[in-house]
């Protein structure tokens, strides 16, 4: 027996964020826009797109004071990849956003 799990609504994925480390629902909401975007990569060049539980990851830093761009780019892009190319349009993404 197999299990297939999606991801959360995009409005519960803000709101799981937002409870897991109390960074403003506006930042959680663009936090879950990027998510998209690398979701939408899948079998594109990335194997995976962004996690709720990096998302989270992302925004403890950002509560800590880092910029979310670095948040981003270590907690969610890094996480995705390592192939140079692709960790470059997945900045560029992140750009987008913040």
């Amino acid at each position: 027996m197999a299990l297939e799990f999606d991801y959360p609504n995009a409005t519960l994925e803000a709101k799981i964020i937002v409870n897991e480390t109390g960074i403003d629902a506006g930042l959680a909401g663009q936090l879950v826009k990027f998510a998209h975007m690398t979701r939408n990569l899948k079998g594109n060049g990335l194997e995976e797109g962004a996690s709720t539980r990096l998302l989270v990851h992302a925004a403890k830093l950002m509560t800590d004071g880092v910029s979310p761009a670095v948040a981003c780019r270590s907690c969610i892009a890094e996480a995705l990849t390592d192939d140079a190319e692709m960790l470059v349009a997945v900045y560029e993404l992140g750009a987008s956003v913040f």
